[in-house]
């Protein structure tokens, strides 16, 4: 048992079993309300990165990113009870919490980043910017990577190119092939691909401008997470930037994934590449589980938004869910856990290369910080397709009693993304479980 779970807080045995839980689930939710695993896990209970069964089996997570300084963090629990217990209400009236969150957010960006919209989700957040930046241009053509996911408003639904949805990409969207140095196959030198990769984008702006709609926005995310963990060739991400300003469009930079320090090297992922979006969103990682998101950009196009638009959120910036970002941001400063996600990201790559190298079917490690991953091929002796071997592997982990998950376009990368709080013991435990899964592939 691991030193940080509490025996005390077991679950009550006789609660539903996780059969009975599905079937009720079934009935209420729907079909199509998608699961983990063969046997989805039934969960009652979490702490730090550790969570709890029904059955009081405990696994380590290195998956979940939402609660970012580790699940039912004591800090942010008790920043929510107090202020839930004080105050709780929407901001059109003066309340300092809101006010003290948007100044510390705020304070982690760079010149020209100085004003924070509050938002519920990610979702949201990413649908604010696309309406700031189509007042702004007076374009409204969107280009996003070809397999991506920024939320589900319906904007948004009509730019997703990751998950099957109805109605297809919109007239106003264009996708384009991210370049990733490790893909299979690729026999391509580095500035070939980037080539290659710019003039597929300068191909998608002038389809937008002929058409008629123009470019408004070019929305990614920094570590191109559902893509695959895509590694760049040098200077990609410039480029596109400076093609897309030149086209009179605007960068949307999509933190949801990258952000909060999850990459050990910026706070912020954008960092990463010396690039200077128009607009930065924010999401899941905010309040450590409780909903927020965000948008911040700088005070020119604010004000020119809200000179035209009345913006309001009930529950957005709420004295609670200010409370809970602010807690977020004091743990991650008392913890040091930027550094803590360097550090044991390190330990954590270190590792998935040396178990690499042993491996004939692992093609590459991918990944920044505590969001690692790695890439496999189809298995020689076994004749298992690559999603197939990514499938048999999270499935044997959750036997190992770790949860991981999958990612990429075919589904071909191993996805390790634990809360911030995960250390070098747990990578060690991880290393081990999975080490044990690829034997037994």
């Amino acid at each position: 048992m691991p030193d940080t779970h509490n025996p005390s807080s077991r679950p009550d045995m006789g609660e539903s079993s996780a059969s009975g839980l599905r079937a009720r689930r079934l009935k209420t939710l729907g079909t199509h309300s998608p699961l983990f695993y063969d046997e989805p896990i039934a969960l009652v209970s979490a702490e730090s990165v550790w969570v709890t069964d029904i059955h009081g089996r405990t696994y380590l997570d290195a998956y979940n990113n939402v609660p970012h300084v580790g699940h039912c963090n004591p800090v942010v629990v008790e920043a929510i009870r107090a202020q839930a217990s004080q105050l709780n209400i929407h901001t059109r009236y003066l309340n300092s919490q809101v006010i003290d969150y948007a100044e510390e957010i705020v304070a982690t960006f760079g010149e020209g980043l100085d004003k924070v919209s509050f938002t519920n989700s990610g979702s949201e957040a990413n649908d604010l910017a696309f309406r700031i930046a189509n007042q702004r241009t007076g374009n409204t053509g969107i280009i996003v990577s070809d397999f991506s996911y920024h939320g589900n408003t319906s904007v948004l639904a009509d730019a997703t190119t990751a998950l099957p949805t109805r109605n297809g990409l919109s007239a106003n969207v264009r996708a384009i092939r991210i370049p990733d140095l490790d893909t299979a196959g690729n026999e391509l030198a580095p500035e070939q691909l980037l080539e290659k990769g710019l003039r597929e984008l300068e191909v998608a702006i002038r389809s937008l401008s002929s058409e008629g709609f123009g470019v408004s926005a070019f929305l990614f995310d920094p570590l191109f997470s559902t893509e695959g963990l895509c590694r760049l060739p040098d200077g990609y991400l410039q480029a596109v930037e400076q093609r897309i300003h030149a086209a009179g469009g605007l960068v949307i930079s999509d933190e949801v994934q990258s952000g909060f320090g999850r990459t050990g090297e910026a706070m912020w992922g954008y960092e990463l590449f010396g690039l200077s979006p128009d607009l930065v969103t924010m999401g899941k990682p905010m309040g450590n589980g409780h909903p927020m998101g965000g948008v911040v950009t700088g005070g020119e196009l604010l004000d020119e938004f809200g000179a035209a638009n009345l913006y309001f959120n009930t529950f957005a910036g709420n004295p609670v869910s200010a409370a809970a970002g602010r807690a977020v941001l004091q743990v991650m400063k008392d913890e040091d856990l930027m550094a803590n996600a360097h550090s044991t990201g390190k330990v954590l790559k270190d590792g998935l290369e040396k178990l690499a190298a042993g491996f004939d079917f692992v093609s590459a490690v991918k990944g920044r910080g505590l969001f690692v991953g790695i890439e496999l091929l189809p298995d020689p002796e076994s004749g298992s397709s690559a999603p197939a071997v990514t499938k048999k592997l999270v499935e044997s982990m959750k036997d190992n009693n770790i949860l991981i998950s999958k990612v990429g376009r075919h589904e071909t990368v191993l996805k390790m993304r634990p809360p911030l709080v995960f250390n070098k013991s747990h990578a060690e435990q991880l290393l081990e479980g999975l080490e044990a899964s690829l034997n037994s592939i």
